[in-house]
């Protein structure tokens, strides 16, 4: 049987860097991790740097 692949998929919401906890780059750190530690096979990294608030709502 193939060994399940995976995706990393980082996002970030805002530019302000007090209202985000962790940076896309601590999340990517946090994932990595995890799937090294699971031995996981990691295809591709993704990441999103955008808010999904829609302008006067």
């Amino acid at each position: 049987m193939n060994k399940p692949k995976y995706f990393l998929y980082a996002r970030k919401s805002t530019e302000d860097d007090d209202k985000q906890i962790m940076s896309i780059e601590a999340q990517l750190f946090e994932l990595r991790e995890f799937a090294r530690k699971e031995n996981l096979e990691i295809l591709q990294e993704f990441q999103e740097s955008k808010s999904a608030k829609k302008p006067g709502r």
